[in-house]
């Protein structure tokens, strides 16, 4: 995988948690909610490029971030 690609997800990622003012364990924890087996660490990892998303978390952040699916990906 393309690990510049992933560390610029990642920082997007977090650029749109904190635009809705949450933090890693607020998103997780919602993240949680919508069925996702995430943690807040996972979540930080995700966040720094070390760790892939899966099609559940992708829909999830789409869902609570309240973004198009577009905005999730750079």
């Amino acid at each position: 995988m393309n690990t510049d690609y992933e560390k610029a997800l990642g920082q997007n990622i977090r650029r749109l948690r904190m635009e809705k003012k949450m933090s890693q364990e607020q998103l997780a924890a919602q993240m949680q909610v919508c069925g996702c087996d995430i943690t807040r660490s996972a979540l930080a990892k995700i966040e720094v490029g070390q760790r892939h998303l899966y099609p559940d978390e992708i829909k999830a952040l789409h869902d609570i971030l309240e973004v198009p699916y577009e905005a999730v990906f750079v």
